[in-house]
């Protein structure tokens, strides 16, 4: 079936009142996090395939998705990079959509306009934004989470998050107006985005992930897997060797971590603090020498 530029397996799936659980990639996706992220929840809640772009060559360039060659029981074949969607759903909860988007390069306003027709056709009650970005922060705290809301009861799942309310202002992605123009639709969104520290480079970020899981399972009663626990604490602790062995980034964490408790106790509306030049130039040197994975 076809709604816009998507092809739906068919019969089409009687889902309630679902939430949609969307990751956006590259724009917002460092480590890993939202992939990771959405990946688990699909195998925990045994998700189903339900479509996909029918042509994604009108809206990727290839040259920079790169299209992936496996073997399959000696055979050859090639993956092509797809935005795709699955369902799950759930006993006396909401069901859930997960859409795992990739960022467009070309025809924005139609795969938008898909996307938003997917979203009225199964009656998505939520649309929630989950994500990663690189930032100022050191990981011996807890992980900041920043979002925004549009819609009375996300506004209210906002608060109850302990998400920084977002005032980033500056360059963004095409797909924001998914968020923007879903509420034109009685579709609420929300979106929540974990700050990483700018230092730490790795495949998989679990301390990232538990971070947004929390808010998942406090809000929306998404169980954890206990796994992923295991799994942060050991990245903590390689972080952590990792610090010991860096002189440059040892005496910068104190200043990090300085900075970290103005912006927790900072006030709405304020203008969030900046690392000094000799800071930002510290860090960006670290960075360049590769301080690696955790």
């Amino acid at each position: 079936m076809r709604i816009g530029a998507l092809e739906l397996n068919e019969p089409l799936p009687e889902l309630r009142e679902p939430y949609a659980l969307t990751i956006l990639r590259p724009w917002i996706d460092v480590n890993n996090v939202g992939t990771l992220l959405l990946n688990g929840l699909e195998t925990q809640f045994g998700a189903k395939e339900l479509g996909r772009l029918a042509n994604p060559g009108n809206f990727f360039d290839f040259t920079r998705y790169r299209p992936m060659l496996y073997l399959e029981e000696g055979i050859r074949k090639v993956n092509i990079p797809n935005t795709t969607f699955s369902y799950a759903k759930r006993e006396g909860e909401n069901d859930l959509l997960f859409l795992h988007l990739l960022e467009p390069h070309s025809l924005s306003e139609i795969y938008v306009d898909s996307v938003l027709r997917l979203l009225r056709t199964f009656k998505v009650k939520k649309y929630i934004l989950l994500g990663s970005m690189y930032d100022a922060v050191p990981h011996t705290r807890p992980l900041i989470v920043n979002g925004g809301a549009i819609g009375g009861e996300t506004e209210l799942d906002l608060k109850k998050s302990g998400a920084q309310q977002s005032r980033y202002q500056g360059p963004t992605t095409i797909t924001i107006l998914i968020s923007q123009r879903a509420p034109q639709f009685g579709i609420e969104t929300i979106w929540f985005i974990v700050s990483l520290p700018q230092y730490v480079h790795v495949e998989e970020d679990f301390l990232g992930k538990v971070r947004l899981m929390e808010v998942l399972n406090r809000l929306y009663h998404i169980p954890f897997d206990k796994k992923d626990f295991e799994r942060a604490g050991e990245q903590l602790r390689l972080t952590n060797q990792k610090v010991e062995k860096t002189p440059e980034l040892k005496e910068l964490l104190p200043q990090l971590e300085t900075l970290y408790e103005v912006r927790i106790k900072g006030k709405e509306g304020d203008i969030g603090p900046k690392l000094s030049p000799e800071m930002e130039e510290i860090l960006w040197k670290i960075i360049g020498k590769d301080f690696g994975e955790a």
